[in-house]
């Protein structure tokens, strides 16, 4: 409730945090699923200002109708239909103005916080909080450039233009701007209503089938997937095809975790409880603290519960996300891409029991994680690796001994030593440096304030506050020094 009020760069990170069960609570997650950004429509009069400011104030010759009353509203953005001169239907995503000055402030304030954290509360540093609002602020500036999203749709069309039962909308580059989105108005109904499977000549096993191979090739071929799939984002179009909408927030995985994934789910279906364990330690950064043998038996009190169960009976998105609660106990943070498609998993068994009450998204699964493993270890795939080691081997050893001979040229020069730069040692010598000062320091306080009772003793010459002159101006330096010491051993702790 604290984010939702707080607006929507506040609403956006709590729906970050939402998919990152590796680094808050169970409980703090489920809080933060229940965020959403939809929010009251703007009137148009507001929204006509960036479409001045895009197109001009001829903006108007642009389309031929648009409709005042929003398709949808966000807290960065709305859309709204229009139809182009030529009569073509389109939608135009349209960013809500001023909305980049309120994320500016609101993302000074995270930094400012995630620093605190860091500097006051230790326990919080293996999260690393300053970091965690990095990663949050690169993805929020992706996702209010429209530019961005245009090219992730082309991207996203590129690779299925051969799929005839997908449809990706087409961008109007043309049209299109870092404020401005237009792109080809789906004729569908969105798999959240539940018209959209009543439609005439619409099979819904089919529609299943085809959602579930297109969701497959993004993670297994493609390594760009839908990083928001849910019901809202996947339209039931004519003749049992499906479209594809939303493209703000995207996953991308390479070949290691590609190859991870579908070792996972292989793991999983063989109840290999170490070879799990072993491929989480082998994506997160390395930590020479964790213990590999607790982290299996902890997977293994996970799931060994679910094991007897027919696939189609356990829900496989919630197990992995809940296996990334226990690498975090064990010091683990996860690829934030890894955690996007345990997520993306979740949404895909939703829309799929929507669809087919006994949906069993592990067989499809494990079929394409197959598949990925034999054409990553075939003989060809193992030729060309071993051509590509050869090569670097090759490479290594022609410079090999050039570089031997510049590193002995270097230790036979006179002039050579050994320069050693430990962290710790560092951070000794600033201690001692700063223990060596304020020492001093203490010395000088207290010759002053010896001086100072010898000069009162004497009591001859000028007085001032009731003292001798020199034994005041002793008493005096003596306290303006401990000020001193006070302040700088206050900054430097």
């Amino acid at each position: 409730m604290c984010c939702e009020k707080l607006g929507p760069t506040f609403v956006k990170l709590g729906q970050l945090l939402a998919t990152r069960p590796d680094l808050i609570p169970a409980d703090y997650v489920d809080e933060f699923c229940k965020l959403h950004d939809q929010v009251p429509s703007l009137p148009f009069t507001e929204i006509e200002k960036v479409l001045v400011k895009h197109f001009g104030r001829e903006w108007r010759n642009v389309f031929s109708s648009i409709e005042e009353q929003a398709l949808g509203a966000a807290s960065i953005a709305q859309v709204h239909r229009a139809k182009l001169l030529d009569g073509s239907p389109v939608v135009v995503k349209i960013q809500r103005p001023g909305i980049e000055s309120v994320i500016r402030e609101d993302m000074s304030i995270l930094f400012f916080l995630a620093e605190m954290l860091e500097r006051y509360f230790p326990e919080a540093r293996p999260f690393n909080p300053v970091g965690i609002v990095e990663e949050f602020s690169k993805a929020l500036s992706l996702e209010t450039n429209f530019i961005i999203e245009a090219n992730n749709i082309r991207r996203f069309q590129q690779n299925f233009a051969k799929e005839p039962h997908v449809k990706i909308p087409t961008v109007y580059g043309d049209y299109t701007g870092q404020k401005v989105l237009v792109m080809e108005a789906l004729d569908g109904i969105p798999l959240s209503q539940p018209a959209s499977l009543e439609q005439e000549g619409i099979n819904p096993e089919t529609i299943l089938r085809h959602g579930l191979k297109a969701y497959l090739k993004m993670v297994f071929s493609d390594g760009l997937f839908h990083g928001d799939l849910h019901a809202g984002n996947l339209l039931v179009l004519k003749e049992n095809k499906i479209g594809l909408i939303d493209f703000g927030v995207v996953g991308r995985l390479n070949n290691k975790t590609q190859t991870a994934i579908a070792n996972m789910l292989l793991a999983l279906a063989e109840e290999d409880y170490d070879r799990l364990a072993y491929l989480y330690v082998d994506l997160a950064p390395y930590n020479d603290q964790v213990d590999v043998d607790l982290f299996a038996r902890d997977l293994r009190d996970l799931i060994a519960p679910y094991c007897g169960l027919t696939l189609k009976h356990v829900n496989l998105g919630k197990i992995l996300l809940d296996s990334t609660f226990i690498a975090a106990r064990q010091g683990l943070i996860l690829p934030s891409e890894l955690v996007l498609y345990f997520k993306s998993i979740v949404a895909v068994e939703g829309m799929g029991r929507m669809i087919v009450r006994d949906f069993d998204f592990m067989t499809f699964a494990l079929e394409s994680a197959n598949e990925l493993m034999r054409v990553r270890y075939d003989k060809t795939k193992i030729f060309k690796e071993a051509s590509h080691v050869t090569r670097d081997l090759n490479s290594f050893i022609s410079v090999l001994p050039r570089q031997l001979k510049q590193i002995f040229r270097r230790f036979n020069s006179p002039d050579w030593e050994l320069k050693l730069s430990i962290k710790e040692t560092e951070q000794l010598r600033r201690s001692i440096e700063k223990t060596g000062n304020l020492t001093f320091l203490g010395l000088v306080i207290a010759g002053l304030i010896v001086s100072s009772a010898l000069f009162l003793q004497h009591q001859q010459g000028s007085w001032i506050f009731g003292l001798p002159l020199m034994s005041a101006l002793s008493l005096g330096s003596a306290g303006v020094l401990g000020l001193i010491a006070f302040y700088n051993y206050i900054k430097k702790s």
